[in-house]
């Protein structure tokens, strides 16, 4: 394979991951780095570093869509991105210690659990029996999006719990260039009980800036390969700017499975070739 057919091939996969990760808030990066490792045969190290340069790309670009339809809930990204830049700080400086089949155990695992509690019925609640939170009304968080029928109101739980898991998905966010955008649809979505859409769209508010807090590790380690990162990131960023087109439009449901289903298949893989050690 030549220098132009790889560069077509990869473009055409990015477009494909930033679609999808437009649409779930999963970010890019969690089918870019799969791909690039067990497909391409990509060193991961570099694969990660393309694909948070792919992440700052889908932020910017579909981010700027859903802020601008008032999908984003700005207050919540703005606050929760406080624990995700701590921890994406941290997990660069360990992709440096951590092996890397242990890296793509750990992706692997996140992938599995990030896909089973995404697709899990969540008990429905409304305003009326919901009460507020301390925390999220002191932080004016609750907010409103946009229906058929008009704005609808929700309301922001449990802010202490999602600022915790975004800690966590800060980390991994450094460890494994995925942006986290899986943890923290899972943090707002189930734990502070975002609607899934108003989840999504602030997940893609909020990554490009934890994988930018990465992303500097990374370049001074030399991980960041300007003939990779940018066929990937172009890739990506038109992929997003499609996906958040249609998101408006689209059925819960379905984003929740093919969520599922994408992350099971990916998370599954990378475990396999991490105890073969074939990464």
């Amino acid at each position: 394979m030549n220098t132009l057919e790889f560069t077509s091939l990869i473009t055409l996969v990015s477009i494909a991951a930033g679609f999808l990760g437009s649409l779930t808030g999963l970010g890019g990066g969690v089918v870019i780095v799969p791909v690039l490792t067990l497909v391409f045969g990509v060193d991961m190290h570099y694969a990660i570093g393309a694909s948070l340069v792919s992440v700052i790309a889908t932020s910017s670009g579909a981010a700027a869509a859903y802020v601008r339809e008032g999908w984003s809930n700005i207050r919540a990204g703005m606050f929760l991105e406080i624990a995700t830049c701590l921890g994406a700080l941290v997990g660069a400086y360990l992709t440096g210690v951590v092996p890397v089949r242990a890296i793509a155990i750990i992706f692997g695992v996140v992938l599995l659990w990030s896909a089973w509690t995404a697709t899990r019925a969540r008990t429905s609640r409304t305003d009326a029996d919901a009460k507020p939170d301390r925390a999220a009304a002191f932080l004016r968080m609750d907010g409103t999006y946009p229906a058929a029928d008009g704005l609808r109101h929700y309301r922001v739980h449990n802010v202490p719990g999602g600022f915790l898991v975004m800690l966590l998905a800060g980390g991994l966010s450094g460890l494994l260039g995925i942006g986290s955008g899986a943890l923290k649809v899972v943090a707002m979505d189930q734990i502070m009980r975002l609607p899934f859409k108003v989840s999504t769209t602030t997940s893609n508010f909020m990554i490009g800036v934890t994988a930018a807090a990465s992303a500097g590790v990374y370049l001074s380690r030399g991980y960041i390969d300007p003939g990779l990162s940018m066929p990937v990131m172009l890739g990506v960023l038109g992929g997003s700017l499609a996906g958040a087109k249609l998101l408006a439009g689209s059925q819960t449901r379905v984003l929740r499975w093919v969520f599922g289903a994408v992350v099971v298949a990916l998370g599954l893989e990378m475990v396999y070739s991490g105890i073969r050690g074939t990464l």
